[in-house]
């Protein structure tokens, strides 16, 4: 057992008999951790605060690190970057729902990964510190898969076509993995973009849907495992 101390981000938390939970969170110096916290369901005065693992809270913890396989301790833990809006708007809080289902369902790795932890991390301030974030979410989820390998190749933008497998563009048109017409125009308006260009790029709400089923979809073909996830509707009912 090794005690570590690290930034972490709470990807899920599981109610684990009356008084328990069980946390999963991406650590900067480990990767994905798993964590029983237990007792922090009883009311008592100091110790650990259920409070703090909220989806994508981003803490400051001491933990200690078993070998793979057994559940991690936190001996102690504070939040490294209050979150001044997330909690308090009902649309921010649906993405960071939304979010955290989706990235415990892409990240299953245990070791480090400084680079996307930081991506996370970093993106999760912008999304406090801003207020026009309807499309936050879409750009969000096309940009993390620069970390998890599958970013499109954008070598060949002049053509008419997106192959949802292969990852690049194409004139071939007729294949399911294909995107083309609106759906492509629409894709096409993210790649390339950076959070404070999100602004400038337009959706209609029924254009947003398309584009993030079409990276739901993108998800789906890159990651073994991946689930639609169950917050979808919820997010698609706070955005129509």
């Amino acid at each position: 057992m090794a005690t570590v101390t690290t930034k972490a981000i709470v990807f899920s938390t599981l109610k684990y008999s009356d008084t328990s939970l069980i946390v999963k969170c991406y650590t900067q110096e480990e990767g994905l951790k798993t964590y029983i916290i237990k007792g922090v369901l009883k009311a008592k005065k100091g110790g650990i605060k259920v409070a703090y693992f909220q989806p994508l809270t981003n803490l400051k913890i001491v933990a200690n690190h078993n070998n793979k396989g057994k559940l991690n301790t936190i001996k102690e833990v504070r939040i490294s970057n209050p979150y001044k809006t997330i909690y308090k708007d009902i649309v921010k809080q649906s993405v960071v729902l939304f979010l955290s289902e989706v990235l415990t369902y892409a990240i299953k790795e245990e070791e480090k990964n400084e680079l996307l932890f930081k991506y996370i991390e970093t993106s999760l301030i912008w999304l406090d510190l801003h207020n026009k974030i309807a499309n936050f979410h879409l750009l969000f989820l096309l940009n993390l898969t620069k970390y998890l390998g599958f970013y499109p190749d954008l070598s060949e933008k002049e053509k008419l076509g997106f192959n949802l497998i292969e990852g690049n563009f194409t004139e071939v048109s007729s294949q399911k993995s294909i995107i083309s017409g609106n759906e492509f125009y629409q894709f096409k308006k993210l790649l390339g973009i950076h959070f404070d260009s999100i602004e400038k790029v337009s959706f209609s709400k029924q254009e947003r849907q398309i584009v993030l089923k079409i990276i739901i979809r993108y998800f789906e073909l890159h990651l073994d495992g991946f689930k639609n996830p169950k917050s979808l509707q919820i997010l698609e009912a706070v955005f129509s």
